[in-house]
């Protein structure tokens, strides 16, 4: 029986923060974005065939985008997230040394 993806990954929402230019008044400001953060479960899940554990093999970490659209802090207009920043995917290794600089600081 094939597994889902959802079988693959954890999910947890996290907030980050990134630097956006409004398009109408050209102005830089940081904006607060929701995030689901999916990483790949360490044992490969009960139940998975050999197409299953192929597929597993080549998974990686990546968050998704919740929010689309966010109002500029400086004219109050509303306007869309570019879409090239809707899916990242996380290179091992740099989340831990993140969270790192993150607590020398």
């Amino acid at each position: 029986m094939a597994l889902d993806e959802r079988d693959f990954f954890d999910n947890k929402n996290e907030t980050r923060t990134d630097k956006l230019t409004c398009p109408r008044c050209k102005r830089v400001n940081e904006y607060q974005m929701r995030w689901v953060v999916r990483t790949r479960k360490e044992p490969v899940p009960a139940g998975a065939d050999e197409r299953d554990r192929a597929l597993f093999a080549k998974l990686r970490d990546y968050m998704i985008r919740v929010d689309d659209a966010v109002t500029c802090k400086t004219c109050g207009k509303k306007f869309d997230i570019p879409s090239q920043h809707s899916m990242v995917f996380i290179q091992q290794g740099a989340e831990q040394a993140g969270l790192h600089a993150q607590r020398k600081t």
